[in-house]
């Protein structure tokens, strides 16, 4: 992993293949790790009420994201010197033990700090993995390499729900937590057949885990990540409030929701990708903003099943659009020797929109079922407000333009 003859060059033509068995392997993984963390949300809420921790729902997502974002800047230094796929192994490998672990911390407190050091997986092997297709893909192909792994990313997101909701009915909770910890594992054996991307890896360093301010934000990808912490604040609020919902509502299955909305964003992935390849990045992250704001306004407007999965399914179709376009875009605009610092900035901003989503809402909502539609509402406005930025911005950038 740390000699030249096994790293994959850069230096990518635009009608290079891309869709080769690294791509393939890099999928897979992706698939494997957000099935493992995705497994046991919908059963977190119930499982820390009933040591007694109801109170502190909002922090089920709060502190996972909390750590996920402070890790960002470390990630992204470690992929831009020690190499991608280190960086992707760390991560999952977080995720497996932590997966391992809930069923022996069994306190309110242990619960809490196992969510804390669970944050660390996502804030590791996604900056890894969009790091490595960066260098894997060629520009002109980025946006629609993005939808594909998000893809993958997102039959992950969707099957693990429902289907650790339904083992942790017709087993146990502990089965569940297990089944998530053996799918982590699974992504770290797919990641060992994988080739580097990093020219040049270095070795690890304790030096390497020393950042600076100059290293923790970079100042050409402040506007998507700007949209992208707005926009993503939504998603903070489905997290932590939709189980409750279900419930609310009469779904026995609450991770069935999850399930509507990731088919889909299933659905407009890959052609949104496309899409903003042609056309470009913020036309269509325009329209996905307008998507979201309607979702949210529909799902706090929601009273029964069929309003809930409608809302579901809205809210799939703009994170669809949103999310893979805004990755690229932010790629886009990243210099090839500080890309795995604009990667790592992206996603803090999509650590902290979650984290303020998730205990913002748990705030609000405090367990009061005429709250809920307050809540999704909130996130309504944030989508509102990334749409007013983008919409000036870019009218900014066209005037220049036509100077």
């Amino acid at each position: 992993m740390q000699t030249q003859k096994k790293t994959i060059t850069q230096d990518k033509p635009a009608t290079a293949r891309i869709y080769g068995l690294q791509f393939v392997f890099l999928c897979l993984s992706s698939f494997l790790f957000f099935l493992s963390f995705n497994l046991i949300i919908p059963e977190l809420p119930d499982y820390l009420s009933s040591m007694g921790g109801e109170e502190y729902i909002g922090l089920i997502i709060g502190l996972f994201t909390l750590t996920a974002g402070v890790s960002r800047p470390f990630s992204g230094k470690l992929a831009d010197h020690w190499g991608r796929i280190p960086v992707m192994i760390l991560g999952a490998v977080v995720c497996c033990i932590c997966g391992v672990l809930y069923p022996f911390l069994v306190s309110v407190s242990g619960f809490l700090l196992l969510r804390l050091m669970h944050g660390f997986s996502t804030g590791f092997k996604p900056t890894g993995t969009s790091a490595y297709v960066a260098d894997l893909v060629p520009a002109n192909r980025r946006g629609e390499a993005m939808g594909i792994l998000g893809f993958c990313g997102n039959i992950g997101m969707a099957s693990g729900p429902a289907l650790g909701s339904w083992v942790a009915t017709e087993f146990s909770l502990d089965s569940m937590f297990y089944i998530s910890a053996a799918a982590a594992i699974l992504s770290v054996i797919v990641l060992a057949g994988m080739k580097e991307t990093l020219p040049n890896p270095k070795p690890f360093q304790w030096k390497m885990l020393s950042v600076n301010s100059k290293e923790v934000i970079e100042p050409r990808v402040w506007l998507p990540s700007v949209i992208l912490m707005l926009s993503i604040f939504p998603l903070g609020i489905v997290l932590t409030l939709i189980p409750d919902f279900s419930k609310h509502i009469g779904l026995e299955n609450k991770g069935i929701f999850y399930t509507y909305y990731t088919l889909a964003s299933l659905m407009v992935r890959i052609l949104a990708g496309k899409t903003s390849d042609r056309y470009g990045r913020v036309p269509v992250i325009i329209v996905a903003l307008l998507v979201l704001v309607i979702a949210m306004v529909f799902l706090g407007m929601a009273e029964t099943k069929t309003g809930l999965l409608t809302g579901a399914v809205l809210f799939g179709l703009g994170v669809g659009m949103n999310n893979p376009t805004i990755i690229a875009w932010t790629i886009d605009l990243s210099h090839e020797q500080h890309r795995g610092k604009a990667i790592s900035t992206m996603y803090i901003a999509l650590e902290t929109g979650i984290g303020v989503g998730a205990v913002f809402s748990g705030w609000l909502y405090g367990g009061a079922v005429e709250m809920l539609k307050y809540s999704f509402w909130s996130g309504a406005i944030t989508s509102f407000l990334a749409l007013l930025l983008l919409t000036v911005q870019a009218g900014k950038k066209y005037r220049k333009q036509k100077e």
